[in-house]
């Protein structure tokens, strides 16, 4: 592979361009939840969201129900033991995924994976502020109440996400700021209502907080967000405080992509964070997505800029990894996807302050890859049947120290 690749008009590790990037739902940049089925069905992205039925029961006749974790959906995974989340432990890392409600409720297989391999949940889209209040003033916490319950009780730490971002926000907020009817000192309080009632509401629950979530352009300035346009570069320093001030106890993270290599844009994000610390800002970490694809070379300066990160006395993190490739899978790149994965994690491990290793969905079944890029898929260490992946036993094995 080449040392870069030019996708669009940005010349990218991951081949995620700033112009094309959507959230990880799949929902452009801008547009706004009044729920995430009807957001769906406004932009297209069923496959994603919103499966057809006659999809989930395909599946569903080829899974086995699992009534324990105990009881495992593949019989590959006997060799495999002890899970990703044990051997993580045992180098004091967590070992985490993304995770969904819907899931959760719907799908024992999934619920069971998830409890046994791993450590540490990310609520993938219900803690976005137009899934938790897309009618002002109405707040509904039922599916991240859902998910913080099932890791509590299965002795997982939580990851919220995300309290300050341009993607995912209700429409009556866009909307009242596109109108002139919601002014800029308007939207600095309803920001820090939003913020310190969330964090509040979760007290004592959530481990860590991805405050501000993707803050920059590739270039390494400040993304013109509404929150940059309205309420001026200060808004991060802001969204910090108030975090901290409505608990005090989780570590608070700023987390963006294409951030794992130096480059104009981690440097950025290094001067950044420099600055919040010199002002005594409290932030306490940096989370580098890694979403990457096989068409793109691996940033194997990865660990450098990770350990740099880490002498500004913050932690470092792995929050969003998965590894895309053009369809279909072969073995070759199943195999060089596995290389990718164990890349990631030795990066990490090699950094003492890197104190997770978190996948953006641990299964293809639910990843929101190919909702977004056409013809691409596979990212995940699992397949849509949970069957264990070249992935899933590369990683067992460099956590074994094999």
């Amino acid at each position: 592979m080449s040392n870069s690749l030019t996708e669009g008009s940005s010349v990218r590790r991951n081949g995620c361009t700033s112009a094309a990037r959507t959230s990880h739902t799949g929902l452009p940049r801008g547009v706004g939840l009044s729920s995430v089925s009807s957001a769906a069905t406004a932009i297209g992205f069923h496959r994603y969201l919103v499966r057809p039925l006659v999809r989930m029961v395909s599946i569903a006749a080829t899974l086995i129900v699992v009534v324990a974790p105990a009881l495992w959906p593949s019989a590959g995974l006997a060799a495999a033991s002890p899970p990703l989340r044990q051997l993580g432990k045992g180098k004091h890392l967590f070992i985490g995924s993304a995770v969904r409600s819907s899931a959760l409720a719907n799908e024992a297989d999934y619920a069971a994976v998830l409890a046994r391999e791993f450590s540490s949940v990310t609520p993938e889209f219900e803690m976005f502020w137009g899934v938790l209040e897309p009618t002002q003033g109405v707040v509904d916490y039922s599916g991240a109440d859902a998910i913080v319950t099932f890791a509590r009780a299965h002795g997982q730490r939580v990851r919220g996400y995300p309290l300050v971002w341009s993607s995912g926000l209700p429409n009556w907020l866009t909307q009242g700021v596109a109108n002139g009817t919601i002014s800029s000192a308007q939207l600095s309080d309803i920001l820090h209502q939003h913020i310190t009632q969330v964090v509040s509401h979760f007290r004592g629950r959530v481990n860590s907080w991805d405050v501000v979530n993707e803050p920059l352009n590739e270039d390494g300035t400040l993304r013109a967000t509404i929150w940059l346009q309205q309420l001026g570069p200060g808004y991060i320093a802001q969204a910090l405080r108030w975090a901290h001030e409505a608990d005090p106890k989780p570590k608070l993270y700023i987390n963006d992509f294409n951030i794992e290599g130096a480059g104009a844009k981690s440097d950025a994000m290094l001067a950044l964070v420099k600055n919040l610390k010199a002002d005594g800002v409290p932030i306490n970490g940096v989370g580098f997505e890694a979403h990457l694809g096989l068409q793109f070379s691996f940033p194997t300066d990865m660990q450098q800029n990770l350990a740099r990160f880490g002498a500004l006395h913050v932690q470092v993190a792995i929050t969003e990894a998965d590894v895309r490739m053009i369809l279909p899978a072969t073995p070759e790149l199943l195999a060089a996807q596995a290389s990718y994965f164990v890349d990631l994690l030795q990066a990490c491990r090699s950094v003492r302050q890197c104190k997770s290793f978190t996948l953006w969905e641990y299964t293809d079944r639910w990843s929101w890859v190919p909702g977004f890029f056409t013809g691409q898929g596979a990212a995940t260490p699992f397949d849509e049947n949970l069957q264990p992946k070249p992935a899933y036993f590369a990683l067992s094995n460099a956590l074994r120290g094999q």
